[in-house]
This record gives C-alpha cells, structure tokens and sequence, in this order.
C-alpha cells in the first residue's frame, strides 16, 4: 500500500471542519496545528478572489524528516504512513527545519515534535480519516494510491494534480486540483501587516525583496478628505494572506552559540595540532596545554548547549542508545564524543609530561576537530526547508570560522598564558588571512553570488540590504572584520595587547554572523 490524500480545491469552501476534527481526534493543543486552512486573496475590484488551500504533512516518499531525526522518533510504516513515536523524541526541532512543508510542531503539552499522522489509528481498522469524513464537500480524499480502483487512483490518474515544492525531491503523497499558485508558494503573497481576516497577527519582518501591504489611507483618520476615499485604496494590488496559522522559529539563540563555541573548541586543537605536529612553531605552552584546556571547556559549553536546546532534554542519552545512523544530528554527537576522548587524552599526555604520546594524538585529534568543525554543514544541509542554508561552500566556510575562531581565542589566551615570538606572529598571521577569507566567503560567496532559490536570495539579502543589515555591516563587518584587520596589518611587529583586541573583536563578529545566518534562514515562510 501507499497511502496518500488529495485536496480538491474545486469544492474546498474553507469551513475548517477538517482542522477542527483534527484537533478534536487527537486533542491537539490551542495554537499548534496537524492540519489547518490558509486563506489567500488576490486581484483587484471588482475582479477579486479568494483561494482556500489545506495544508498538512505530504507523507512523502522520501521524508527528510525521517532522515534528520537522530533517534528514529519519526518513522514511514508499510502502508507509506509517516508517523511519529511521542515516548521517543528528544525534541531536537530538526524535524521541523528539515520539512519544507512546515508540518511539524513542538506539542506543549509533552514538548515533543508532533505532526499529521494519517489518523493511522483509524486507517488500520478501515476507517477513514478524521478531516475527510467531516468535510461536508467530499473536498478530502484519502487511500492507497497503488489501488487502481481506488478514488484517489483515479483522480489522481484522470485530473491535472500537483504537489507542492517537487523541486525539494521529497516526493509528496499529497496531491492538489485546482489550487491556486500563490496558495502553496508562501513566498509568492505579502503577508498582513498587523491584522488578518478575524484578529491581529505578529508582524513579520519586511525586507526589501518583499512588498510591504499599502497602509491605510489617510481619508479614514482625517475627515476633511473623507469625500475623496475609495474602496479601490483597500484592495491589495497583489496577492497577500489574509488567514493562516503562527509557525515558531525552531532555533534560536543556543544553536546560534553552539555553532560559535563549537568552532573554537575545533580551532584551538586544530591550530595546535598544525603547529605543533607540521612543525610550524616551537612547542610552547600555549599550544601544549592552553590550547587543549580551551578547547575542553568550550567543547563542554557546546555540548551544554545542545542538551539545554532539547525540549527533552533528560532524553538526550537516546542519541547514542538508539542512534538513526542516516541523521547528522546522531553522527555529529558521535563526532563531538570522539573528538572529546582525544582532547582528554591529548591534556592528560600533555599534564603528565608524555611528549611523544602527545605528539601522536595530534594528527587523529587533528582529523577529528576538523570533523567537528565542519559536521554541522552536512546537518544544516539535511535542513531542505531552509534553502539558505544549503550552500556548497558550507563546508569551507565552517572550517575557516574554527581556525579564525582559534587564532582569535589563542591571541586573547596568550596575554596569561606564555608562547614564544613565532607562536604570537604565526597566530596573527592566520587570524590576517583568515579574516580576509572569512569576509570574502561571506559577502561573495554566501550573500552577493546568484542564489538557486528565491528564498535563498531573500534569506541573503535580508542580511546585507534588509533587516538585519545594520547588525551586519556594523558588528559583523566593521568590528568584526575591518577594524581587526587594520589592527593586525598596520601596528609592526607583535604586539600582545593589539593581538587582544582583534581576537576579542573577531570572536564578537563571528558570533554576531552566526545568529544572523541562523534567523535569516528560518525567516523565510514554509507555508
């Protein structure tokens, strides 16, 4: 069997006796949604229009939510089904950024992810879903579509059906006739600016790729030009939502710390590594134990951080009891544990005196920080909700965030801690050059270069001409950047002092970019 529905917008009237039903089957909690209605309006008067579209988990074929979850709570049974166990989820929220669909949610009442599941209860005992025997229209049709004489077979085999986003390749088993484009692309609508069809919504935030809705005209508060009013001034010239339902963003500031203590626990073995194992620099006590011990503490913060993120977080043990080996959120806290082991091995051999024990951990404890470094672009890219997150160069970029994040901590450790002369230059020469890296990979290669999405171009352009170009230019590319390279490039020789500043300045920049790159990909609309 394959299950599947189909929406068939030719008799839809938008009544939400499907969302209701849903809610009621499944008792699910006020503001989250296994199934809702979305209202779009388009046109201008007298041609006006108004398009419903139910929008719900597509049980795809090849579930990215399945894939990304680290501890199987997501599952795709016999009949194609994609459900969920609730006593399994850790409430990692990667479900949520891997769906492009926007089907999954946080359930507040057992801070689990939670979704659509087909009403499987009721399917395997042969009856039908929920929302699809309250639908008074028949709007709703649901079965196998392996069944030639099914209902669904059928429509789906004689009317021009669609789904949404087939470009993402996730192969979605719901099917829609007659729905309208701007329906199903989110991007494609101006969302209301502070009121909806029945209540006041947050305001999103407006960037300049997308149109800001008209605001009221000034005839409606002044009442000298009351006569030259019109009803023309209210309608939309474009079409824009005026019904929906409020989606969270999944991630916030933790994982925007994560990825930032991260690439300095990476950097600060890396470098010594480098130095020390290639031969670059003379051993000193910076790179012996310094550079280890930062590394260990900032490798504790970053896996505090990604326990604390967890809406179960007393779960989080089931990452390595039941891994799901396909999820890069499993395999990347198998990479930080053994990355872990050799850094307390490394500081062990290193408090003891074992020199040459040392020097061999070196080069797996190299590969592995590299590994560490570099995971999470592999994770973000199992993310194919996000499409600013799916850059190619990801990989790259994150390698060079942890050898300029461990230059920059290993130039502020060293005003306590004693290097040597070729120590302090060569740390100043990679934070030089990875700087100038940095910056060019940020603004050629991740915000200015042509995007594969219209929602990557806006994710990037709400960054360096949008709502968060102030923060950019300012924090992220002058302190973070232009003002440490001026520092490094124009003060001769080494200087502790200037090394200080410019790390401190660098790791203040590097954090900044990464919560801005975290927001600017999940401020784009799933649904």
């Amino acid at each position: 069997m394959k299950m599947g529905f189909l929406i068939d917008h030719r008799k839809c009237i938008g009544c939400h006796a499907c969302s209701v039903a849903c809610k009621e089957e499944h008792q699910v909690a006020l503001g989250v949604y296994r199934t809702w209605v979305k209202y779009v309006e388009k046109g201008a008067f007298p041609n006006t229009q108004r398009n419903f579209t139910v929008l719900r988990c597509n049980h795809c074929e090849e579930a990215p939510c399945v894939t990304i979850c680290p501890v199987t709570a997501l599952y795709k049974a016999d009949n194609g089904i994609v459900d969920f166990d609730p006593e399994v989820c850790i409430g990692c929220k990667a479900c949520m950024q891997a769906c492009p669909y926007d089907a999954l949610y946080i359930d507040p009442k057992n801070n689990t992810a939670a979704k659509c599941n087909f009403c499987a209860h009721r399917v395997e005992v042969g009856l039908q879903p929920s929302c699809e025997i309250v639908c008074p229209t028949q709007a709703i049709v649901s079965g196998d579509l392996d069944a030639p004489d099914s209902h669904i077979a059928q429509l789906t085999t004689r009317e021009p059906v669609r789904v949404r986003k087939p470009e993402k390749g996730t192969v979605p088993q719901l099917f829609y006739i007659d729905a309208d484009e701007n329906s199903l692309t989110p991007s494609s609508t101006v969302p209301p600016k502070d009121y909806g069809m029945w209540s006041q919504v947050a305001q999103p935030e407006i960037t300049d790729t997308a149109m800001p809705l008209p605001g009221l005209p000034a005839s409606l508060t002044s009442p000298a030009n009351a006569a030259d009013f019109s009803i023309h001034d209210l309608i939309p010239k474009q079409p824009r939502t005026v019904y929906d339902v409020a989606h969270a963003v999944p991630w916030g500031q933790k994982v925007s710390l994560y990825i930032w203590t991260k690439s300095i626990a990476a950097g600060a073995f890396l470098l010594s590594a480098l130095g020390v194992g290639l031969g670059l620099v003379p051993d000193s006590p910076l790179l012996t134990w310094a550079a280890l011990l930062l590394a260990l503490i900032f490798l504790g913060i970053t896996t505090g951080l990604l326990i604390l993120d967890l809406k179960r977080p007393e779960r989080f043990f089931k990452i390595i009891s039941r891994p799901q080996w396909r999820s890069w959120v499993a395999l990347g806290g198998f990479v930080l544990m053994i990355y872990g082991a050799l850094l307390g091995l490394s500081f062990l051999a290193a408090i003891f005196g074992l020199t040459g024990v040392r020097h061999v951990l070196l080069w797996p404890g190299g590969v592995m920080a590299i590994l560490a470094a570099i995971y999470t672009a592999f994770l973000f890219a199992q993310a194919k909700g996000r499409d600013f997150w799916l850059s190619p160069a990801l990989p790259v970029h994150l390698l060079l965030h942890a050898v300029l994040a461990g230059a920059a901590s290993l130039a502020v450790v060293n005003l306590v801690v004693p290097s040597n002369p070729e120590t302090a230059s060569w740390l100043d020469a990679l934070m030089l050059w990875s700087l100038l890296g940095n910056l060019f990979i940020t603004l050629i290669g991740e915000l200015w270069l042509p995007h594969g999405t219209q929602d990557a171009a806006k994710a990037a352009t709400m960054m360096w001409r949008g709502a968060y170009a102030k923060l950019f230019w300012g924090l992220v590319v002058v302190v973070g950047h232009a003002v440490p390279l001026l520092l490094l490039a124009l003060v001769p020789g080494t200087v502790v002092l200037v090394s200080l500043v410019a790390g401190v300045l660098t790791l203040i920049g590097l954090l900044i970019y990464e919560h801005l790159w975290l927001m600017a990909g999940q401020a784009m609309p799933l649904s």
